[in-house]
């Protein structure tokens, strides 16, 4: 009896130590380390600064990566022609320069502080860990030097609007991988707001479906960021500056070392991508001149949110009855007149425009000659034509405003826009003024002479992939009047039409009916007889 029981307690023993091994883990990890258990990270902190101190601890070369790369710099050299570009030095149609302006821009600055010159670039407790790795959604950083709220803040000074103050602790404690809202805290809202300046990146990538980007399809793929824009080394791929026009190379093999831009099409899908449907070599042989975003995208700000597709900034500064900077929107609630920023274009499922694109970019910087006479000054030239070997027909966001200039000297110009004081635009609505601060601090001459003249920026779509369902159709191109109407160099049939061709044609279906019809009749006369 002794030895039953003894037996039956053994065997229970070992079920439930088998029981014990064998039940699952509560909670699966993404990552070998939980942030939350970090001793580290086990106070509170005051300052932005002070996370980042505690992150090196861990990550010792973190912030020596991030100072080499253009997210803390801003600043890019283009090796094809040795302009000096990246967001402090290029002037766009948008908000025109960065400049005197870093306080309000530098929000979206990997670090903490830099409002002048005086910012200092080699310090790594100046580097913003959390900007990139929170995953609590609750991060956030308030004009005027790019600080966190640790503390209930007015912000505006003086506008009665109070910011609640984050809690640094808790957020240290949830750090983990880049995701869409992470990236797409700055990159949404570049431009001064929601889907303002790309026009295929806006808040609705955040939780895409799939009929906006097959890619992101929070049900689906679920891409995040960084599937396509790997980040070695903290260094993002891709690049509106020096971005890939063709990419001739195969499929990248996982784990085989490559130069190549991993952020292309062709870099997962190779250089034959159909394999089924319709004619798929038919369609092969698209990819020696047609980008795939130009049939994939067949339009952009497809998420509900509009783009700016115009910004007149020669209307800002007209004030209301009372006297006072007012806002005008559409009847769906959008902004189409700002006092401090003038008249805008909006709109949605925008038909892209198209062009040959080789990857070169050519900008017009602080200093370069422009001429009103000629209609329009190109912000940015792109390289590419039929017959160079290294382009495709890509699909384009063109951006067109008009913006002040200084017709003494023929440049462009970078005024001081936003700020408190009474050179700022936004406070004086004075451009003599904002222009004449801007350019000293720029170091450039300013003849104290104001105009304003037409732009154009080009911005190559590449985000907002639709299934290939939605794809664009052969009679939308192979047609006159279609969407590659104006694509010069290259024979499109349906567009196209070669007069020596059609007048053989022609004829050859004219003798054909003129055959039947004498067939015919001769048919007919014949059964009469």
């Amino acid at each position: 009896m002794k030895i039953t029981l003894a037996a039956l307690l053994g065997s229970l023993l070992v079920a439930g130590a088998l029981q014990a091994v064998e039940a699952p883990a509560p909670t699966k990890l993404n990552t070998t380390a939980d942030h939350s258990k970090f001793k580290e990270l086990q106070r509170e902190f005051a300052s932005g600064p002070e996370v980042t101190k505690a992150c090196l601890t861990c990550h010792t070369e973190a912030a020596l990566q991030i100072h080499r790369t253009k997210h803390w710099t801003w600043e890019v050299i283009n090796p094809l022609n040795n302009q000096r570009l990246g967001k402090k030095n290029v002037i766009n149609n948008y908000c025109i320069s960065t400049a005197t302006n870093l306080g309000a821009c530098a929000t979206c600055h990997v670090g903490y502080g830099w409002v002048n010159s005086s910012f200092d670039f080699k310090s790594q407790e100046n580097v913003d860990c959390l900007v990139c790795h929170d995953t609590s959604g609750s991060y956030k950083k308030l004009p005027g030097g790019g600080q966190p709220p640790v503390k209930d803040t007015e912000n505006p000074p003086g506008s009665g609007t109070i910011v609640k103050a984050i809690d640094l602790s808790a957020i240290a404690r949830k750090v983990g991988k880049t995701s869409r809202d992470t990236c797409g805290g700055c990159h949404f809202f570049g431009g001064g707001g929601n889907g303002v300046k790309h026009g295929d990146m806006d808040t609705s990538l955040a939780s895409p479906d799939k009929e906006v980007d097959v890619h992101m399809d929070a049900t689906g793929l679920d891409f995040t960021c960084s599937t396509c824009h790997k980040a070695p080394a903290h260094d993002v791929v891709g690049s509106r500056y020096m971005p890939t026009g063709k990419d001739s190379g195969d499929a990248h093999m996982r784990g085989k070392v490559n130069k190549s831009n991993p952020a292309t099409c062709q870099s997962c899908h190779g250089q034959a991508p159909h394999k089924a449907g319709a004619q798929p070599a038919k369609l092969n042989q698209h990819t020696d001149k047609v980008a795939c975003q130009t049939c994939h995208i067949p339009q952009f700000a497809r998420g509900g949110v509009p783009t700016k597709m115009h910004w007149d900034w020669s209307t800002a500064g007209k004030l209301s009855p009372e006297g006072k900077p007012m806002l005008k929107t559409d009847a769906k609630g959008h902004v189409i007149y700002d006092s401090r920023k003038g008249d805008f274009v909006v709109a949605e499922n925008v038909t892209p425009e198209y062009g040959w694109f080789n990857g070169e970019v050519t900008y017009t910087l602080l200093g370069d000659t422009v001429d009103k006479s000629n209609g329009i000054t190109l912000i940015n030239a792109l390289g590419g034509s039929a017959s160079d070997g290294r382009s495709l027909i890509w699909p384009m966001k063109v951006m067109r405003g008009s913006q002040p200039y200084d017709p003494v000297n023929k440049t462009l110009v970078k005024p001081h826009i936003a700020g408190d004081d009474d050179t700022a635009y936004f406070k004086n609505f004075d451009w003599e003024k904002a222009i004449a601060t801007g350019m000293k601090a720029a170091n450039a001459p300013f003849s104290g002479k104001v105009d304003f003249l037409k732009t154009e920026m080009y911005w190559p779509i590449t985000h907002m992939v639709a299934p290939k369902e939605n794809a664009v159709g052969c009679n939308e191109c192979h047609t006159k009047g279609g969407r590659l109407d104006k694509i010069e160099g290259v024979y499109i049939p349906g567009r196209d039409a070669n007069h020596l061709v059609n007048l053989i044609g022609w004829l050859a279906a004219g003798a054909t009916l003129a055959g039947v019809l004498l067939h015919g009749l001769l048919r007919i006369v014949r059964r009469k007889n």
